[in-house]
């Protein structure tokens, strides 16, 4: 993916590839997901996109080590992650493609027009299981993973798992905190929780596709064919519309098929 050296320079400061705007505490991680509006947590320089462990390492070609556990900048990028997921002023789950994500609060509207699911399709949508799990947070706004398996009576990790990350993607649950004494677990709660007002609110479609695509260039500069789709999961229609709205607006310049520009890149 060969971006042009002014849209590379762009992304090294927006998305903080540079070492003297590097992410080193919670506060600054903070500050970056809101210049953003949505990063993933722990992917690297292989996957495109603004990236909280990219930002922690500072340089273009961060690549995440075979064993993270000794790793100092993944550990970083870990322990900042529990600490903005604590302080709740960033929404956290796993969305994007399963990865997880941080997602600055002015974008849950539309993250949740495009991500979530309305509470008419749930019996249709979601499974059994991801079912019972909400409807015991509903009730109970906050419990932990051993505390709510044992509500729901799904014993087995694995299927539990798979019941939680259904409910992630469809912006449903969200860990609100972590604990690892005595053991690893995370507490769950339901957005509403902690961003009533944003996820109250709804939004067409199309704003939200457009809004998506304005949040995504704005850091990136200019995007490569396909890119919007890879980074989100989005399809390729879908984000051509979101980026067609942006060359309407004259808010970005189109070069080419499925490459657009930030229009203020070329002044």
């Amino acid at each position: 993916m060969l971006l042009p050296d002014k849209a590379e320079a762009h992304r090294d400061y927006t998305w903080r590839r540079d070492p003297e705007r590097r992410v080193e505490d919670s506060y600054a991680a903070e500050r970056f997901v809101e210049e953003v509006g949505f990063c993933t947590v722990l992917t690297d320089s292989r996957r495109p996109g603004p990236s909280l462990y990219v930002a922690v390492c500072g340089r273009r070609d961060a690549h995440m080590p075979r064993n993270v556990q000794k790793d100092a900048e993944s550990s970083l990028t870990w322990s900042l992650k529990d600490e903005v997921m604590r302080r709740g002023r960033l929404f956290y789950g796993k969305i994007l493609r399963g990865h997880a994500t941080l997602i600055t609060p002015r974008l849950i509207p539309f993250f949740n027009a495009l991500w979530g699911v309305p509470h008419s399709m749930e019996r249709k949508i979601l499974s059994k299981d991801s079912q019972l799990i909400l409807g015991i947070l509903r009730n109970e706004w906050e419990m932990g993973t051993r505390d709510l398996r044992q509500a729901s009576g799904i014993s087995e990790r694995g299927r539990f798992n798979k019941a939680i990350d259904q409910l992630q993607r469809a912006l449903k649950v969200i860990p609100s905190d972590v604990l690892y004494e005595p053991s690893f677990t995370y507490v769950w709660s339901i957005p509403e929780a902690r961003f009533p007002e944003q996820m109250k609110l709804r939004v067409d479609r199309e704003v939200a596709l457009k809004e998506i695509a304005r949040a995504y260039l704005l850091g990136a500069g200019a995007t490569a064919r396909g890119e919007l789709a890879r980074v989100t999961g989005l399809s390729a229609p879908d984000a051509g519309v979101g980026n067609w709205a942006l060359v309407d607006e004259g808010f970005a310049e189109r070069l080419g098929p499925g490459i657009y520009r930030l229009r203020q890149l070329n002044s």
